[in-house]
């Protein structure tokens, strides 16, 4: 399991890029706004802080909100890792029960802005995310500009296979040598973060060998009978373990979306053909 084990060696939905370009050249290249999928109260013991970082990754951000706050690390919470080379915004929690707030704005001068500060009862989890908006500029680009407005179009219309990108992998698939070591050598030992990490990038890893694998035969973007089916905008599943007008339907609307599987503990939902495929993508 290494960078050279085929990650980023994917199949395309359309037949690969009608144009290339550059992106990332500067950090306010790459906007992300995260959205989270709840309202929080407004009360109670967490401090809720909604900030705008430049050129900082979420871990470092936690520590720094940590070591001003004076509370230790696993005491700050937030729902998922934004990128480092990129202006985001994000929420973070900080349990402060029995101290006093700190006052923010001090982190300015590190390239952290405060936009909004709340309270609530609960700790931020992972996960807790209706989704993040993106605003990507590409410099220098080279190609058909009509071909590429046709691709956009159809993109809209029609869905895109959602692969895991190389950042998940790491510099040069460090990240997947660091999960090949974990799981074959029983003397390595990470923290914890770093273990997230590693397991992150080899269920990503086994996901876009199933998505690949469907890529290949043209069933990424339409049900297979034992499909566990995404509801469009949620979180939730259902099996669907026969097809019929209806279901097929709402999958070529985008109001379903065949899903893969992120391996861990218990077995996929999925059943039949589309578990069955699943197994012949992974069973090496």
């Amino acid at each position: 399991m290494s960078a050279g084990d085929g990650a980023g060696d994917w199949g395309f939905a359309y037949g690969g890029a009608p144009a290339r370009g550059r992106i990332r050249v500067a950090a306010e290249d790459f906007f992300v706004e995260e959205r989270l999928d709840f309202v929080p109260s407004g009360d109670g013991e967490h401090a809720f802080v909604y900030l705008e970082k430049r050129d900082a990754n979420s871990d470092w951000v936690a520590g720094r909100l940590a070591a001003l706050a004076g509370v230790p690390r696993r005491d700050v919470g937030f729902a998922g890792r934004k990128d480092r080379h990129a202006v985001t915004r994000q929420w973070f929690s900080i349990g402060l029960a029995g101290r006093a707030e700190p006052d923010w704005t001090q982190l300015a001068g590190e390239g952290i802005t405060l936009l909004e500060a709340t309270r609530n009862a609960r700790k931020l989890r992972r996960g807790a995310l209706a989704g993040n908006r993106f605003v990507i500029r590409v410099r220098e680009v080279d190609g058909d500009p009509g071909a590429l407005t046709a691709l956009l179009q159809r993109l809209a219309a029609e869905g895109m296979p959602n692969l895991f990108g190389l950042q998940r992998f790491g510099r040069d698939g460090a990240n997947l040598e660091g999960a090949r070591r974990l799981l074959t050598d029983p003397r390595c030992r990470v923290d914890r973060q770093r273990r997230e990490l590693f397991l992150s990038a080899a269920r990503s890893l086994l996901f876009n060998r199933v998505l690949d694998r469907r890529l290949a035969d043209g069933s990424w973007n339409r049900a297979l009978p034992g499909d566990a089916l995404m509801l469009d905008g949620r979180h939730s599943f259902f099996v669907a373990e026969a097809l019929d007008a209806t279901l097929e339907q709402r999958v070529a609307t985008l109001e379903l979306h065949p899903s893969g599987p992120l391996c861990g503990r218990g077995g996929s939902p999925a059943q039949g053909p589309a578990r069955a495929h699943e197994e012949a993508a992974l069973q090496d």
